[in-house]
């Protein structure tokens, strides 16, 4: 699992104007299976994106395809953990740890 966490590098003017771009690529990315929950951060200055997948190579790829990025408006950070408790609603992407 993943955290994804990208934060503004441009004016919100800017940011704005890529809005409905990003949303229709989170739909995707929803509809693919790899977005589980996501939203803005509070104060409004990026956002926050739970994600599963394969690798991290995986989930760069998709970060790398996001309007904010191609748009240059925002930057990531991801963070990859093992999800070994989940609410019951979330069960299935519970993991287990090595070893």
């Amino acid at each position: 699992m993943f955290v994804l966490e990208l934060t503004y590098t441009a004016p919100v003017e800017r940011v704005d104007a890529l809005h409905e771009a990003h949303i229709a690529w989170l739909i995707e990315q929803y509809e693919a299976g790899v977005f589980i929950a996501s939203g803005r951060k509070n104060p409004r200055d990026g956002g926050i994106i739970l994600a599963v997948g394969d690798d991290r190579a995986q989930i760069e790829k998709i970060t790398a395809a996001d309007p904010f990025v191609t748009g240059d408006v925002c930057a990531y950070r991801v963070t990859e953990f093992i999800a070994t408790k989940t609410a019951p609603e979330l069960e299935r992407f519970r993991q287990q740890l090595a070893g």
